[in-house]
């Protein structure tokens, strides 16, 4: 069975099979790149009242909105200057790490996902403080207060115990009353918070879901090597979570609750045409938007060269799924 859906694949029909269950398809309806972005890799994406905004892992102190007026899409900054961020306890070992890392390649608070609200306010997950920020419209950024212990019970549950593995997207509800935060591998998890009377706590428990393993991937990424299961981005859409899921090339909607898988679709097919591939051996979207009509997943091709020769952070849009989102 696992053998004949993988020929599907390859001859470029249906995606990969998981759970005994065909994964459907979605369909490609274009691709953009994205100049303008100064320190380039795209690194999360977000609806905001008809417009998409961007983040890059790179940039410390402006967001981007999308310019969608052409082919090429251009990068409209939003500067702000985000204050001292707040010690939410990861280990010295990791922040050392991160720290070095900001001063090597840029990027020091690594922004890994952006979300917004309803009064278009941007959040954005830094992986480097373990911490969210919100940015508004004229600029002004403040940390939320988090969960002193949000950050040890996540650790004692199995995440975020790996450098460069730690939060790796964010969503939030319209009214920015409830926040979601996905750890990205090794182990990858979802963690659930609440805004009350006392401020921001988490849910009962914190940590939604943790898991460990292996993913299954598509054919043409089979070259021998283990892929761990991640997440790279989170999106809510109407009452659920959609995750992105890098290395198998797709993306799932799951309970807003419990984490439970309900559906997902492969973007694999087109994903992996060879002249869009990179030379690396594992998936590199990293950025996820959802609307009625599709959906926007954008690559975080960190200065490598595709294929083609695109070298731009590049944006693919497809159309919803028959159905929609929230098809059974």
């Amino acid at each position: 069975m696992r053998a004949a859906f993988a020929a599907w694949l390859l001859l470029g029909s249906i995606a990969i099979a998981q759970g005994g269950e065909a994964v459907p398809e979605l369909t490609l309806q274009g691709e953009y790149p994205v100049e303008g972005m100064r320190g380039g890799n795209l690194s999360g994406l977000a609806l905001c009242a008809g417009e998409l905004w961007a983040v890059s892992d790179r940039d410390d102190d402006q967001v981007y909105r999308m310019d969608r007026t052409a082919a090429v899409w251009q990068s409209r900054p939003l500067a702000f200057e985000a204050p001292a961020a707040p010690d939410m306890g990861l280990p010295w070992s990791i922040v050392l790490r991160a720290t070095a890392a900001g001063w090597i390649r840029g990027g020091s608070q690594d922004f890994e996902g952006i979300a917004c609200d309803n009064q278009q306010q941007l959040y954005l997950v830094s992986e480097a403080k373990a911490s969210v920020l919100r940015v508004t419209q004229s600029g002004d950024a403040q940390w939320l207060p988090l969960p002193a212990g949000m950050v040890a019970e996540a650790r004692q549950q199995g995440l975020l115990h790996h450098f460069n593995a730690i939060f790796e997207g964010l969503a939030i509800t319209p009214d920015g009353k409830r926040l979601w935060l996905a750890a990205e591998r090794e182990q990858r998890g979802l963690l659930g918070l609440a805004l009350g009377t006392d401020g921001w706590a988490c849910g009962t428990p914190c940590v939604l879901l943790s898991e460990g393993g292996s993913e299954e991937v598509p054919p043409p990424m089979r070259i021998g090597l283990s892929y761990a299961k991640d997440f790279s981005d989170l999106a809510y859409f109407k009452e659920k979570l959609f995750t992105l899921e890098r290395n198998a090339y797709k993306v799932c909607r799951r309970n807003a609750e419990t984490a439970a898988v309900e559906r997902c679709w492969s973007f694999a097919e087109a994903g992996l045409q060879p002249s869009r591939r990179y030379e690396k051996p594992y998936g590199l979207t990293e950025a996820l938007a959802l609307d009625d009509d599709g959906a926007w997943i954008g690559t975080d091709n960190n200065d490598w060269v595709r294929a083609d020769g695109e070298q731009r952070p590049v944006v693919w849009r497809f159309a919803a799924p028959a159905g929609g989102w929230g098809a059974p």
